[in-house]
């Protein structure tokens, strides 16, 4: 599952490629979580019944699961696609959000004390680190594109994502997954269509954009947040971060499939510390 998380995962980047020339961020965002609500929906009702499925028993849970989704879907998502919109490389951005392992470890180690992080994780995570900054470092340029408007994008993606992370691994009670998914979505989807209704740039509805839609909804959405949701409800969140090391190198990988862009050998270095770290973090025996 792990695995296939991450190959879901780095297609994001793959998806936002697609339609970001045809449609402004916010509007594709909000129909995004949108249909992804009624995918879910759909999905509840064809194999369970929406009222036989086991809903949130509380109004406290039903708000932990908006609060979550809102972070991790409509928070991330926009600061990702508004800085890249604005002129941030995917290199610079893939980087600055991949503190995340960091500071999700930081919070847990230091700060909460919920987790142990031992000295081979905090070893694992700063070879992550290394891999990441080698994966990105051709693709790494900060001329024009750092701006306050598109670095202040970047670390609010950064913030939301880690905080939405930890707020669910601590106040989320267990729950169907398609159930979470799609209250958190809805959430998203809440948040995000304000925002859709002052864009001004129309969604021009090319080809490519409708399968960057039909993908975003039908792949990351369905499968890749689902099984986001089931790796942070059922493991340590530091483990389940660390997995976020290997989206990059994954990334430039699919992009060599489908885009013909070049993969180095420093690239190839970065990728082998990548998951190095990630096995220090996740499958060696903590001591």
């Amino acid at each position: 599952m792990p695995f296939v998380f991450v190959f879901i995962w780095s297609t994001g980047f793959i998806s936002a490629r697609l339609g970001m020339p045809y449609a402004p961020a916010m509007s594709f965002l909000a129909i995004r979580c949108a249909l992804s609500v009624l995918c879910f929906l759909i999905w509840i009702g064809c194999s369970t019944g929406l009222k036989a499925i086991a809903w949130p028993s509380s109004r406290a849970q039903w708000l932990h699961l908006l609060v979550t989704g809102t972070l991790v879907q409509a928070g991330y998502l926009s600061g990702v696609w508004l800085a890249i919109k604005a002129g941030m490389g995917a290199g610079l951005t893939a980087l600055i959000v991949g503190l995340q392992p960091i500071l999700t470890a930081l919070w847990v180690g230091l700060v909460s004390k919920e987790e142990r992080v031992s000295v081979w994780q905090w070893a694992g995570l700063a070879l992550g680190f290394a891999g990441l900054s080698l994966v990105v470092s051709g693709k790494l340029s900060v001329g024009l594109e750092v701006t306050p408007f598109t670095l202040g994008w970047t670390i609010f993606s950064l913030i939301s994502i880690t905080v939405g992370t930890l707020y669910q691994k601590r106040f989320v009670a267990p729950v169907d997954v398609r159930v979470g998914n799609g209250i958190g979505l809805a959430g998203a989807a809440i948040v995000c269509l304000p925002f859709a209704l002052l864009d001004t740039a129309p969604m021009i509805w090319h080809p490519q954009l409708m399968l960057a839609m039909g993908w975003a909804v039908l792949g990351l959405s369905l499968g890749g947040s689902s099984l986001f949701y089931l790796l942070v409800q059922r493991g340590a969140a530091t483990s389940v971060t660390s997995l976020l090391y290997l989206v990059p190198p994954t990334t430039a990988a699919i992009a060599w499939l489908l885009f013909d862009e070049h993969i180095s050998l420093v690239t190839v270095a970065g990728t082998l510390l990548c998951a190095l770290g990630v096995w220090f973090v996740v499958g060696r025996k903590n001591v």
